[in-house]
């Protein structure tokens, strides 16, 4: 998020309109919901998470415990049946 000062960006009107309500504060405006990215989209979390799960399965496919998954992922027994689960 970048920091930008109101009188470069707004117009004079809005600006005034703008400063009835706050002033020498910090305001976030958000995007409109339909160009909002959703959660580790953009970051690449998402995709990791899911190749990450993908491997996991294919790993249990194979023959591989519970118990070695959760040595090999760092994960709970539980994180790991609810990921096998889902992708079944």
């Amino acid at each position: 998020m970048n920091y930008k000062n109101g009188r470069d960006v707004l117009p004079p009107s809005l600006l005034m309109e703008l400063q009835k309500y706050i002033q020498g504060d910090l305001i976030y405006i958000p995007k409109p919901k339909e160009q909002r990215a959703h959660w580790g989209e953009v970051s690449g979390t998402r995709k990791m998470l899911a190749e990450r799960n993908k491997e996991i399965y294919k790993c249990y496919s194979n023959g591989e415990s519970v118990a070695e998954l959760e040595r090999k992922f760092h994960l709970s027994g539980e994180s790991i049946r609810k990921i096998i689960v889902k992708a079944r």
